[in-house]
């Protein structure tokens, strides 16, 4: 019997999460093309709209996944409780664990499965999206922001102006700044190529050095070749262009260490790998919150009521989630901390609703106007 019930609820839950699914995407997807229609044109558009427009839908899956579970939840117990089924399995003694456990066991292995969809899947598919909106399009947006190259490092009391090429060739057009514990330049070199040689070593051509003094003298030095040791290695500066989000787990934790290694921000890196978990994972206290509320006494509307109320905590959540990232940017706030964040309330009143429901949890009770 109760693994005739389990199945039934895990039939509907799954039957719910995919129809949601698929419908949001369709409208979001709709919307994004009315939106954006006017830039699409030129000779063989309409396949280059198809793929970017398929590239989308597997990013959208990834961004939506979350609230989908959410709807669906709701749906499915407001469901089951419309047809008087709620009902059924209380005169046959099956209490609120009868629905929570199937639909947190298949909001769990959908939560994971997200997590790995966005690390194998998802985020190639942003990058594509990308490439196809800017190459062929021609609209940029912010990918200047994330795609131009990095010029400027820091190690220590050394800061150095790479204005081309790679740590595999070697870099072009050189400057080498050296400071003093008061901030005050000591030296600065200047070349047109350098070629790492050995470990921290690195070959300078066409090189020319300046050195200040504290009384404010200057001696210059020009030299066709030579060896500096910089106290950095080549892998240093494998600083990689790209969103974050769009990277995978390795290579974010070496693009975090990597900048900051040489003084770059990191904060939407460490941001980036936490949600990697934490995004997926806050549709799991979604679903058994949207459960919870679905089985509460006294609910009239039951589909429309689990739709607003699933259609307001997504709302709120994502709120939540720009003004935490907002803070991280701008350095008030760990990113850790930002990224959890939601998942943690949601698991709070989740957890709070269902001992409430126990009795577990008593909450002050209003007087009334004649107490």
């Amino acid at each position: 019997m109760r693994a005739t019930l389990f199945g039934y609820v895990v039939r509907a839950y799954v039957r719910y999460t995919l129809g949601i699914l698929a419908g949001v995407v369709a409208v979001f997807l709709v919307v994004d093309f009315v939106d954006r229609a006017k830039a699409y044109g030129g000779e063989g558009w309409v396949l280059d709209v198809l793929k970017l427009y398929g590239y989308k839908a597997l990013v959208t899956v990834q961004q939506l996944g979350p609230a989908a579970l959410l709807l669906a939840a709701g749906t499915t117990v407001s469901a089951l409780r419309k047809k008087g089924e709620v009902t059924a399995l209380r005169a046959l003694t099956f209490g609120p664990a009868a629905l929570y456990l199937p639909v947190g066991l298949c909001a769990l292995v959908a939560c994971l499965g997200l997590v790995l969809f966005d690390e194998t899947v998802a985020a190639r598919a942003g990058r594509r999206v990308d490439e196809i909106t800017t190459q062929r399009f021609n609209r940029w947006g912010d990918w200047r922001l994330y795609y131009t190259p990095k010029q400027w490092f820091r190690r220590g009391d050394t800061i150095f102006f790479l204005r081309g090429g790679n740590p595999q060739e070697g870099f072009e057009n050189v400057s080498i700044f050296t400071l003093t514990p008061e901030f005050k330049l000591r030296r600065r070199v200047d070349a047109v190529r350098m070629r790492s040689v050995q470990d921290t070593r690195w070959e300078l051509t066409d090189v020319v050095e300046r050195t200040f003094t504290e009384d404010g003298r200057t001696t210059v030095q020009q030299q066709a070749s030579a060896e500096y040791e910089l106290g950095v290695g080549a892998t240093t500066f494998r600083i990689r262009p790209g969103r974050p989000e769009q990277m995978r787990l390795g290579d974010l934790r070496e693009q975090i260490g990597a900048r900051a290694e040489v003084g770059l921000a990191t904060r939407a890196f460490q941001l980036a790998w936490h949600n990697r978990f934490a995004y997926p994972l806050a549709g799991l206290p979604a679903a058994l919150l949207a459960v919870g509320l679905a089985l509460r006494t006294n609910r009239r509307g039951h589909l429309t009521a689990a739709v607003v109320e699933g259609l307001l905590i997504a709302v709120a959540m994502w709120g939540l989630m720009v003004v935490s990232r907002t803070l991280v940017l701008t350095e008030r706030l760990a990113p850790a901390v930002a990224a959890w964040m939601p998942t943690t309330l949601l698991t709070l009143v989740a957890a709070a609703l269902w001992l409430r429901r126990e009795g577990l949890l008593h909450l002050p009770r209003k007087r009334s106007a004649a107490e």
